[in-house]
């Protein structure tokens, strides 16, 4: 027991020798390391100065070497420059020289114009007294002489220049009329659409005279109710299985014929049920109306058109003029105005625009005051067309339109309207146009009888020959022609006939 505490006291001595003893060692093992890291250092420091003093002598011998290049280069740009210099230099003592040069021609040219100038005011003085010296001898202005020299003329060559002029319009006309013919027969061929006759029908088939009493009603109740409702009057007479829908509307007797066919096919015909099918009607109408719009601009190719007016356009489908459908003319219009403009070189698009809304005003004319062109120019602009195809609603009805596409969409109207069997007129109707075409031609001095021949195409118009002479006869014929274009409204184009004849008869005895 006594000795444990000198063992530990002499472990822990032996323990803190042994450190003491490692730590100097360790310290002269560091020192070591320190010394050879240092020398170490020392020879990397002197290999990098070494180095860097090689890297610099490189980077002294190539920065030499480009300065000695860029000195060689920068003479060359010198002698360069100094070349471009003198060749300037020598430039401009040539513009120089030139520019003296044009100068003096100028100058030169001046006083050339100068004199030129002062002898044509010299030739002017002169004819100007020799004109007056005329004058005096003759007793006679310029004026009195020409006018006495041209009366000589036409009562000495008055013959000649009559077969002059008819030789003119003859050559002209044909040409004109070979080339014309040519365009307006391709056109025409290319669009080989129906010219028929179609009428919006206001007469509805029943299938016995007994619906005409049920239709009536007690005390005319449901004949009143449609009648009101549609705006339209209900004739209803002693013609067998049939009544006629009469308006002042194409759209309203559409309507009313839509609801009469719809209160037939269900039998049940009283005011309540009236009012059902007149809205029925109306919304039918209004859908088919859309979709003949539609339709149209669709066959055309025609696109950017407001919804209202395609709407509007639509309602051409039940507008009739002298009995040829107005939507189905408005498309024909349209396809040969294009194919005229096309062999004329127009704007296509103007021709074909204008020419499928050139009636346009003709589908609200019943319910807008004014005339249809007047309207359908309005129609147009609200709508933001331009005004070349606005034009063409009024254009068409002008006896000289203003602008190329004007006057190719009132010939397609034209050849449209005349097509065999597209339009039909009364029995009055046309003894009236008869009777007014006559009544043009016989207004004028000179004439003795008129006849309109060939269905009102050609107006025949006989002269005294006394009261009119072969020249007259040539503006008398432009006259007629003229005011028929003013005064008439007509399809196609009237042909005047101007014939003066003279007849001498004598008797041998």
């Amino acid at each position: 027991m006594t000795l444990l505490p000198f063992v530990i006291i002499a472990l822990i001595a032996g323990g803190v020798v042994g450190v003491f003893v490692g730590i100097v060692i360790r310290r002269k093992f560091d020192a070591r390391r320190v010394t050879s890291a240092e020398a170490k250092a020392q020879k990397i420091m002197e290999e990098a100065k070494a180095r860097e003093r090689e890297f610099l002598l490189k980077a002294k011998e190539k920065g030499v070497a480009i300065i000695e290049e860029a000195k060689r280069e920068e003479a060359s740009r010198r002698g360069e420059l100094t070349e471009a210099q003198k060749r300037i230099e020598k430039r401009e003592t040539l513009f120089d020289q030139k520019l003296l040069e044009l100068q003096d021609k100028q100058s030169k040219l001046l006083e050339r114009a100068k004199e030129v100038e002062l002898t044509k005011q010299e030739i002017e003085k002169v004819k100007e007294e020799r004109i007056r010296r005329l004058e005096e001898v003759a007793g006679l202005d310029r004026g009195r002489a020409k006018e006495e020299l041209l009366q000589a003329i036409e009562e000495t060559e008055k013959e000649a220049i009559v077969n002059r002029i008819r030789k003119l319009e003859q050559e002209s006309f044909e040409q004109f009329d070979s080339h014309a013919q040519r365009i307006l027969a391709t056109a025409v061929q290319r669009l080989a659409s129906s010219h028929s006759v179609e009428t919006t029908t206001t007469t509805i088939a029943l299938p016995n005279d007994e619906m005409k009493g049920r239709i009536i009603g007690k005390e005319g109740r449901n004949i009143k109710s449609i009648e009101q409702l549609t705006g339209t009057e209900i004739i209803i007479d002693d013609t067998p299985n049939a009544i006629t829908v009469s308006g002042f509307s194409p759209i309203r007797r559409q309507i009313a014929k839509r609801a009469l066919d719809k209160l037939i096919a269900d039998g049940r015909i009283h005011p309540a049920r009236v009012e059902e099918a007149v809205e029925e009607a109306k919304k039918e109408l209004s859908l088919d109306i859309k979709k003949a719009g539609e339709e149209a601009l669709y066959q055309l190719g025609v696109t950017g058109i407001d919804p209202k007016l395609t709407q509007i356009l639509g309602r051409l489908k039940y507008r009739t003029s002298y009995g040829q459908n107005v939507l189905l003319h408005s498309m024909e219009v349209a396809n040969l105005s294009a194919l005229i403009a096309e062999e004329l070189g127009a704007n296509v698009a103007i021709c074909k625009k204008g020419g499928l809304f050139h009636d346009i005003g003709k589908a609200v004319d019943h319910d807008v005051q004014g005339s249809h062109p007047e309207i359908g120019y309005n129609i147009m602009k609200k709508f933001g067309f331009p005004e070349e195809v606005c034009y063409q609603s009024i254009g068409h009805h002008e006896d000289k339109p203003r602008t190329l596409e004007a006057i190719i969409v009132k010939a397609a109207d034209a050849i449209s309207g005349s097509r065999p069997g597209a339009r039909k007129d009364s029995l009055e109707q046309y003894v009236k146009r008869l009777e007014e075409l006559e009544a043009v031609a016989t207004s004028m001095p000179g004439v003795e009888k008129a006849y309109a021949i060939q269905a009102g195409r050609e107006l025949r118009v006989f002269v005294s020959p006394k009261a009119v002479d072969d020249l007259s006869a040539y503006k008398l014929a432009k006259d007629i022609a003229q005011r028929i274009e003013s005064e008439m409204h007509y399809p196609g184009e009237i042909r005047v006939t101007l014939i003066r004849e003279t007849r001498v008869i004598e008797y041998a005895r």
